[in-house]
């Protein structure tokens, strides 16, 4: 494990870099439409070692585990919902063989895809099923929670508090934001980037952000609203561009260079993790990498 926490480093001036996307390298591996990406941590487990580390080489700082769905609502689909401990555990396990004494793994939790506000489902139901994913995870060896892709503050608080009250993980929080038709970022459920920095900020939160939903361009103007009520970490992990439907394929655009290009616009605005999302693979990480490097020579 490292020496210091994520948020400690940060705080000393480092830019740090995030790895990109996981579900494009698992179809690569042969991940099929309709299968469990999360079940490959014990199936396919020299697989996920392989992406997790195609990242460490490409220069990322940290990876995360792939672990995104690995909630006991979302493993319910594939009647895995038993195996909960034993898939959260090996995907950590997996992505921490692939690091070295100087990385970190942030593992991913994703949202349930159930929702307080319709009342299908409890906040002792959320809470016990973020516990069970987080001590999983750090049992696994995984150094930090990585609450990502959230639109619902309240799901996410349960999330933040669930880790924080059952691990000594370092937790992170992410929301993915829309850009509205006035011109400003909302969450799906309505909520500004500044509504969930404050939110999970008091919840607990290390390090705060945005993922997914947005390219780099964008994400500058998350970052600039958030950096005005914080001086807490922060990280995004953005698109590879707007995703454009090219013969009913979603592509995205944006090439390693062209997110690299926008790296410094990133670090003037006030991040300190830059890593990526959806469309983005080990060369735009190591395109960012040398952005950033270059940048704080």
């Amino acid at each position: 494990m490292p020496k210091n926490k994520i948020s400690q480093v940060v705080k000393s001036g480092k830019i740090l870099v995030s790895d990109g996307a996981w579900g494009t390298l698992l179809h690569q591996k042969g991940l099929k439409v309709g299968e469990c990406p999360e079940l490959f941590c014990i199936e396919r487990f020299d697989d996920i070692v392989d992406i997790a580390k195609s990242y460490i080489n490409a220069g990322a700082d940290m990876v995360q585990a792939n672990s995104f769905g690995a909630n006991s609502f979302k493993l319910e689909h594939y009647k895995l919902n038993n195996r909960v401990s034993q898939i959260n555990e090996a995907a950590a396990l997996a992505s921490k063989s692939a690091c070295s004494q100087k990385n970190w793994v942030i593992a991913s939790m994703g949202p349930t895809g159930k929702m307080l506000i319709t009342e299908e489902i409890t906040e002792d139901e959320l809470y016990n099923a973020f516990k069970e994913q987080a001590v999983a995870l750090q049992k696994g060896g995984a150094d930090a929670a990585c609450i990502e892709t959230m639109s619902d503050i309240d799901e996410a608080c349960l999330a933040i508090k669930a880790v924080k009250e059952n691990t000594d993980l370092e937790i992170i929080c992410t929301f993915t934001f829309e850009k509205t038709i006035r011109g400003d970022y909302k969450t799906m459920m309505g909520v500004s980037p500044t509504e969930t920095v404050k939110a999970t900020l008091e919840a607990g939160a290390d390090i705060v952000g945005a993922n997914c939903g947005n390219g780099f361009e964008r994400m500058v103007d998350i970052v600039k609203e958030i950096r005005i009520v914080t001086n807490a970490p922060i990280l995004v992990q953005a698109n590879a561009g707007m995703p454009q439907n090219i013969n009913g394929k979603d592509v995205f655009p944006e090439t390693p260079e062209m997110m690299a290009n926008m790296v410094p616009k990133l670090i003037l605005a006030g991040v300190n993790i830059i890593g990526g999302c959806c469309g983005t693979t080990p060369e735009h990480i190591k395109a960012i990498r040398q952005a950033v490097d270059n940048y704080t020579k």
